[in-house]
C-alpha cells in the first residue's frame, strides 16, 4: 500500500505526542489509535500504518538483541546489559540469544544500530579483501 505524503506527515506528527521523555507513552498510543479507527479521518490507513511503523521503531531503538555463539552465563549476561544501559539510557531492554553461525564473539543489534564483532563477520571481510 503507496502511503501519501500527508498520511506520512500525520503519523509524524502523532509519533511526537506519543513521546514523552524520548520513550513512547502507550496510554496515549492506544488512545491515538482508537480515534483514527473511530473517526476514520481522511488516508486513516495510510496514517495508521506509517504511526504503526514509526512506534515499532521507537520500541526497537530501546530493545538490544545481542547474540553470541554459545550460551552466555550469568555474569556475561548481568555486564553486557549493564553497559548497555549506562551508555544507552536505564531503560533499554536485552534479549540474548545463540547464533551458531557466528563461529565466536557477539552481534549487538540496537535499533538499526548493529555492531559486529564475530568472527563470521572478520573471515567475510577477509574473503571480500581478498577477492578484490
Amino acid at each position: 500500500m503507496k502511503i501519501s505524503k500527508e498520511a506520512r506527515r500525520t503519523a509524524r506528527q502523532l509519533i511526537r505526542y506519543t513521546l514523552r521523555d524520548g520513550k513512547v507513552n502507550e496510554d496515549t498510543a492506544r488512545q491515538i489509535v482508537a480515534k483514527l479507527i473511530a473517526e476514520k479521518p481522511r488516508h486513516y490507513a495510510g496514517i495508521l500504518n506509517a504511526y504503526s511503523r514509526l512506534l515499532r521503531l521507537e520500541v526497537e531503538k530501546r530493545h538490544a538483541i545481542v547474540e553470541s555463539a554459545i550460551e552466555l552465563d550469568g555474569n556475561e549476561r548481568r555486564s553486557i546489559a549493564g553497559k548497555l544501559k549506562k551508555q544507552h539510557g536505564a531503560d533499554v531492554t536485552t534479549d540474548f540469544r545463540v547464533t551458531p553461525g557466528l563461529i565466536g564473539g557477539l552481534r549487538i543489534t540496537l535499533g538499526s544500530t548493529v555492531w559486529d564483532g564475530s568472527v563470521k563477520s572478520r573471515l567475510d571481510g577477509l574473503r571480500n579483501a581478498l577477492a578484490a
